[in-house]
C-alpha cells in the first residue's frame, strides 16, 4: 500500500534556558493511504510534538518528515466557538483557509446531515452534549476534505460512557470517509479498540519501540472489546508499556 505520511530517523530537539531537551531521537515509522493508526508511550515521551512533527507545525532538528496529503487536526477539546451556531462552526475552516465557496459549504452540510448533525445547526454549543459536540467538532475536520486526520486524544474529556459511544461515531465516520488517522492516546483499550495498528513509544526520547498490526478487521470498536483477543492485545501493550 501506498504510504501517505514517513518519519525518517527523525530526531528533534527543544532549546530551553536549561539546556536542550531530546524529545524524538531517530524515530521511523509509517502510514498507509487509509490505515488507522494509534500512538501510545508513557507520559511525557513527546507523542504530541508527533503530530506537530507531521503537520509541519514543527521541523524536525535531524531527519524527514514526508507526506503526500493534506492534514485536519482535531484536538482534545471541540474548540467550538460559543458565539457561533455549530453551522458556523463547521464553516470556520472554509473561512480560515479561504475555501468558503458555495460548493465547500454544501459539502461540509452534507456530511452533518449523513452523520446526525442536520436538526443541530442552528443551535449552540451550549444545547448540544458533549458527545454530540466532538461530532461536530470532527465533521468541522473534515470540512476541508483533509486526506490525514491527527487526533490528539480528541475524547480525553469525555465521561466514560460518552466516550465509548464518540469512538464508535468517529471510528465510523473516519472509515465511512476513507481517511487515514493517526492517534494519540493514553488509553491502551482505546488504542485497540480503534487503530488497524498500534505503535508503542519508547520513553523520552521517543523511538518506536514495538509496531503491532491488530487482527480485528472491520469489527467496530464496541465489538472488539467484546472479542477474546481484546485481553490478550491489552496485556501484551500494557506489558510493553510498563517495561
Amino acid at each position: 500500500m501506498e504510504n501517505i505520511l514517513t518519519f525518517r530517523d527523525v530526531t528533534h530537539i527543544y532549546h530551553t534556558v536549561r539546556g536542550e531537551l531530546v524529545a524524538a531521537q531517530e524515530l521511523s515509522f509509517s502510514v498507509s493511504r487509509g490505515e488507522f493508526v494509534a500512538i501510545i508511550g508513557p507520559s511525557g515521551c513527546g507523542k504530541t510534538t508527533l503530530l506537530s512533527l507531521a503537520a509541519g507545525l514543527l521541523k524536525p532538528s535531524a531527519g524527514s518528515v514526508e507526506s503526500s496529503g493534506s492534514f485536519g487536526y482535531m484536538l482534545q477539546k471541540d474548540e467550538l466557538f460559543p458565539w457561533r451556531t455549530i453551522e458556523k462552526n463547521i464553516f470556520l475552516p472554509l473561512e480560515v483557509k479561504r475555501k468558503n465557496t458555495q460548493e465547500a459549504r454544501r459539502r461540509a452540510l452534507a456530511l452533518a446531515e449523513k452523520y446526525g448533525l442536520a436538526d443541530f445547526l442552528k443551535s449552540y454549543p451550549k444545547q448540544l452534549s458533549g458527545g454530540m459536540r466532538q461530532r461536530a467538532a470532527l465533521i468541522r475536520t473534515l470540512a476541508t476534505d483533509p486526506d490525514i486526520l491527527l487526533l490528539d486524544e480528541p475524547f480525553s474529556a469525555l465521561d466514560y460512557q460518552t466516550r465509548l459511544n464518540v469512538c464508535e461515531d468517529v471510528a465510523a465516520i473516519i472509515r465511512s470517509e476513507q481517511k487515514t488517522a493517526l492517534l494519540i492516546t493514553h488509553d491502551i483499550s482505546e488504542a485497540i479498540s480503534l487503530a488497524d495498528r498500534v505503535l508503542v513509544l519508547s520513553a523520552r526520547p521517543a523511538r518506536v519501540a514495538h509496531s503491532h498490526t491488530l487482527d480485528f478487521g472491520d469489527v467496530p470498536p464496541l465489538k472488539r472489546r467484546e472479542q477474546p483477543a481484546f485481553s490478550a492485545w491489552f496485556e501484551r501493550l500494557w506489558g510493553e508499556l510498563n517495561a
